[in-house]
């Protein structure tokens, strides 16, 4: 079966947590009783568990817009310390910034440590679940500021972004606008062709060189052929690198595509550090490796060599541990998201660079019995938020949002790329990567990048214009 990938997070299934070093952030940290069920009135409905949430009021001033970012999946501090345009724009709009963590990421966990036990536990784990938890925080937030007239602007990157997105649309009268970046709101049902995100990551790479692309292609069927051999976990550890002996050949082929596919999610024209150290424009580099190795090497080793910039730019790692990933950023709850409702159907075409393979929904729902107890369910989405018809419902029911999108993302094949009406905006940018409008401004940031954002200003400008003069 394919490797499971995800907006904005890392290889999934990975249980244990990393001990990694915190970002030191310009936010004070509080925690908001939130109830555990707002859907249901049974007895154990009101249960409350604390919902993590960061501020920065350094630029505000009563009555002053408040930006919330719509927390994903993973911990609150990782999507502030990469959400820096909320910063930078923070004194122009003398904003007030909260970024609250989704419920069962991070620290906001509805049962301690026994939040991921079962399934009666993580059934409370979803989208509209979420959804309410930041309706009714920012509802008492604005209540405990003495300041109902401030309007609110929500914004949101990748699983984020759809979330900002629906947010406007189910919450209009607690938000005025979304600003949602790379929000694959489209990648559900049949919406879309189910090839769509491995053709794009395909074509990142075949842009850059058609060497690359063919290398990467044919190494595949050379690791198959090599699984087959007496000694093939003994081989496939030493050409891997691994600091431990390989129990399956599953391992390596995973672990090479997991590189791929978020190189070229996060191919940012200036050195980031959101899923891994990167350098600018990672995807070039890999393809540099792969074009500088002599052709009398294997694919195999020149796609080795390739990936290891990912995993390896910071060159401090002597052994690659491929079967023994840690989680660093609390990102396993997405697995049972995805075995419930975030159901993204994905396959591979002959033009992929990836094996060819289809989706079989039968055996998708039965790993998701067998891990939890649980069936899928591939049509909630559309159905809760919209179909087919989004389009027409976004248009005829919503207003003020923006969709932004850059189309070296796969993600952005999901995403909206046409206006849909004169208030909700796409703007698609050709060599934009996952949601790199949200990133901190540097000097070396290209034009393109410097008119997008400037784009959104103006937008949520404007929004802020029209709210004050109703007001």
């Amino acid at each position: 079966s394919l490797p499971t990938f995800f907006p904005g997070a890392a290889y999934q299934s990975l249980i244990k947590q990393a001990k990694i070093s915190k970002p030191k952030l310009p936010f004070k940290t509080h925690y908001f009783p939130q109830t555990l069920d707002h859907f249901t009135f049974q007895p154990k409905s009101s249960k409350l568990f604390y919902q993590k949430y960061l501020i920065n009021s350094d630029y505000w001033r009563k009555g002053a817009p408040i930006f919330v970012y719509t927390g994903n999946e993973g911990n609150i501090e990782w999507f502030a310390a990469n959400t820096g345009f909320m910063l930078d724009i923070a004194p122009k709009f003398k904003a007030l910034l909260v970024f609250i963590e989704h419920r069962f990421y991070g620290k906001s966990m509805p049962f301690g440590k026994d939040s991921y036990q079962s399934a009666k536990t993580l059934g409370y784990l979803n989208s509209q679940q979420a959804l309410a938890d930041f309706a009714v925080l920012i509802t008492s937030l604005k209540q405990n500021l003495s300041s109902e007239a401030s309007p609110v602007v929500v914004f949101g990157g990748s699983y984020g972004g759809m979330l900002a997105a629906w947010f406007r649309l189910k919450y209009p009268h607690i938000a005025i606008g979304a600003l949602a970046s790379s929000a694959p709101i489209l990648q559900f049902d049949k919406l879309i062709p189910w090839s769509s995100f491995y053709d794009a990551v395909s074509q990142d790479f075949k842009d850059v060189s058609l060497n690359c692309y063919q290398v990467i292609k044919g190494s595949w069927a050379e690791l198959e052929a090599m699984s087959t051999q007496k000694q093939a976990l003994a081989e496939l550890s030493k050409t891997f690198r691994t600091c431990k002996s390989l129990h399956s050949t599953a391992s390596a082929r995973d672990w090479l595509w997991t590189a791929f596919v978020y190189t070229a999610m996060v191919n940012y024209p200036t050195k980031a550090d959101f899923m891994k150290p990167l350098p600018a424009y990672p995807v070039q580099k890999m393809c540099k490796i792969i074009d500088k190795i002599p052709s009398g090497a294997t694919k195999l080793s020149r796609a080795f060599a390739a990936a290891s910039l990912y995993y390896n730019y910071s060159r401090s790692e002597n052994c690659f541990k491929i079967e023994h990933e840690v989680d660093g950023h609390g990102l396993h709850g997405w697995d049972w998201q995805t075995c419930t409702e975030m159901v993204m159907p994905m396959t591979c075409s002959k033009e992929s660079m990836f094996p060819p393979s289809g989706f079989d929904y039968e055996e998708f729902a039965e790993q998701c019995q067998m891990k939890y107890g649980v069936s899928p369910r591939p049509h909630w989405i559309t159905t809760e938020f919209g179909g087919e018809r989004i389009q027409k419902v976004l248009k005829r029911f919503g207003s003020n949002i923006i969709f932004s999108n850059g189309m070296q993302d796969p993600w952005s094949r999901g995403g909206v790329l046409k206006n849909i009406s004169s208030s909700i905006i796409a703007l698609v940018t050709e060599k934009g990567a996952h949601h790199v409008d949200f990133r901190s401004a540097t000097k070396k940031d290209p034009k393109w990048l410097i008119q997008l954002r400037k784009q959104e200003v103006e937008i949520i400008q404007k929004w802020l214009n029209e709210y004050y003069a109703d007001l």
